[in-house]
């Protein structure tokens, strides 16, 4: 198969999350307008794992913090089925790169604690905690407290917390950029797992392209500031997937298409 590009599908007909026509502008602390995003618009069908690559400081990561509410867009909508974002919300699950657990809390009340504040019955908490704990292989750490485990397995207790309330879409921020390799790989198969059981729409934000094959439906390639969407890309690779394909044609002809777009990406805003 070739690479598609879905600029022209029918993905909105189908779509809980739309971004329309997007733009986001600040000041800097001197004074200075800086459009980070600029007129984006996309529509990730349900379900679905949408990636979203493109050069350092093109606004991937201000996209998906638009996405989960923790900032206004200066123009444009982002709607959640019929409902224009705004706030965050329990529709929504976060993970960041950094390790967002609570010190004080262990394993369990870290995964726990989205449930409390919503006033979870006990019992009913107990049950959603120890379904993710073990799907996530956490559950002969409950006890533990987030300095006394890795780096990939405080991420476990990240997208356990996150899947325990049931949000629509589970938003990810680079979550396994600061692991070593192997614990990568590992992680992105937890995540193909339990994203594959469970059928989350994921937004997911990587520099790593063989990553954002992996695991991606569709990938978003941005171009530099201010980020635009410079190219769709449907992933035309069969599942499961493995890092084993990375020299399989298919593989080779996806990544191919989004090096180039960034190539041509680093040398427009290099002039």
């Amino acid at each position: 198969m070739s690479v598609v590009n879905a600029a022209a599908t029918d993905a909105g007909t189908r779509s809980r999350l739309r971004i329309k026509d997007v733009r986001l502008e600040y000041q800097t602390r001197t004074g200075k307008n800086v459009v980070a995003i600029d007129r984006i618009s996309i529509d990730v069908p349900d379900n679905e794992f949408a990636v979203i690559v493109g050069p350092s400081g093109c606004g991937k990561s201000s996209l998906l913090y638009l996405v989960a509410g923790l900032a206004d867009p200066t123009e444009g909508d982002i709607l959640l089925g019929n409902t224009v974002v705004q706030g965050p919300g329990a529709d929504r699950g976060m993970v960041f790169q950094s390790y967002t657990l609570f010190p004080w809390l262990t394993v369990r009340e870290n995964v726990e604690f989205g449930l409390k504040r919503r006033n979870v019955p006990a019992k009913e908490r107990e049950d959603i905690v120890n379904r993710y704990l073990n799907e996530t292989g956490l559950a002969a750490f409950h006890d533990a407290y987030p300095k006394q485990l890795s780096g990939g397995m405080m991420q476990r207790v990240a997208i356990a917390r996150a899947l325990a309330n049931d949000p629509k879409i589970l938003l990810m921020d680079e979550p396994f950029g600061a692991l070593d390799s192997q614990t990568r790989n590992t992680m992105q198969k937890l995540l193909l797992r339990v994203w594959e059981q469970h059928q989350k729409t994921v937004l997911f934000v990587t520099h790593d392209i063989d990553e954002a094959i992996l695991l991606g439906d569709r990938i978003y390639v941005m171009t530099a500031r201010p980020g635009r969407l410079k190219e769709e890309i449907v992933v035309p690779i069969p599942r499961p997937r493995s890092m084993d394909m990375v020299m399989d044609p298919e593989f080779i002809a996806v990544k191919r298409r989004i090096l180039e777009l960034l190539k041509n990406e680093i040398k427009d805003d290099e002039h």
